[in-house]
């Protein structure tokens, strides 16, 4: 199984601004809201003082299991497993009281994830068609598409994979479960294959509809949502909220987000005389990229996209 290797991290810590000498931030709260395999909670951890505390949340057992295996001996960590989007409770009932200075998002799947067919999110191995960050809630996709109507189906894979032969895909899909009930992630491979007139060069055909069940089992833009809205109420005045995102719906609802708290509507300004509007977020420096030479050793770092913005004063 293949390391996780993260991406952006010395963008990471300076967006949260884990400067060298600044020692109001090295002794807050930082929160990792997607742990994964630890490895931007690790260089956080480095950047800290020996104050300073790391919560740390993800809703994978396995990425905790391995949270708790690898820091083990780390006092200024907390594990939690939880899903993000319960951010707000989650820091009222862990973070002790301290200001949080950071909130990390690093959005998708991690590698150990795709690696285990087990897990069922990958085409590259067959396995059950599972899916689900969290196994022991929700439906998993072969239970998702047992039920589903097809143009549900079809609005999921359209919507959420930005597949342009979702109808095609949909019917294929409800023709075959008619004949025996789609359990794994080859025989859904295969399914979209045979749906799909053509290829997208490099690309194989069922990656899109693959993005879109996995997104869709685990309502990871409703998550999103709530995680960015709570970050509003977690982060204290001059604390740093940074997201990375690989998929473009995911980094248009940041944007927006951001946008949203940070500057009036423009439609306002067609209006006689606009409502009162008291920014709460601040933008920080524009959206960031891998380098080259990053993308080169990790090729996942390619659509990487990093945004950062500053949680203004109440009455600013």
């Amino acid at each position: 199984m293949a390391e996780h290797t993260p991406v952006l991290v010395e963008e990471v810590l300076e967006g949260l601004g884990l400067a060298p000498g600044d020692e109001a931030a090295r002794s807050g709260l930082f929160v990792d809201a997607t742990f994964g395999r630890g490895g931007h909670t690790a260089r956080i951890l480095s950047a800290l003082g020996a104050d300073g505390r790391v919560l740390a949340i993800d809703r994978d057992p396995q990425a905790v299991e391995a949270a708790r295996g690898r820091f083990d001996a780390e006092p200024r960590l907390l594990v939690v497993r939880a899903a993000f989007g319960a951010l707000a409770s989650l820091v009222a009932a862990h973070g002790q009281g301290r200001p949080c200075r950071g909130i990390l998002f690093d959005l998708g799947v991690s590698s150990p994830q795709l690696d285990e067919a087990a897990r069922g999110f990958s085409f590259q191995a067959d396995g059950p068609l599972d899916m689900r960050m969290d196994p022991a809630h929700g439906l998993s996709a072969a239970q998702w598409l047992a039920r589903a109507a097809a143009d549900e189906i079809r609005d999921v894979i359209g919507t959420l994979g930005e597949e342009r032969f979702a109808g095609r895909i949909a019917r294929h899909i409800v023709e075959a479960r008619a004949e025996e009930p789609i359990t794994t992630t080859a025989r859904l491979a295969d399914i979209v294959a045979r749906a799909v007139p053509t290829r997208e060069r490099g690309k194989n055909p069922a990656t899109r509809t693959f993005q879109a069940l996995r997104m869709h089992v685990n309502d990871e833009l409703g998550e999103l949502a709530r995680g960015l809205e709570a970050s509003l109420d977690v982060l204290a005045p001059g604390g740093r909220l940074a997201v990375i995102s690989f998929h473009s719906l995911e980094d248009r609802a940041v944007k927006q987000f951001i946008r949203r708290e940070s500057q009036p509507d423009p439609a306002w300004a067609r209006l006689p005389v606009a409502p009162p509007f008291t920014p709460r977020l601040a933008r920080v420096g524009k959206k960031l990229k891998a380098s080259a030479a990053e993308v080169a050793a990790n090729p996942r770092a390619r659509s990487a996209i990093l945004r950062v913005a500053e949680r203004l004063p109440v009455d600013a």
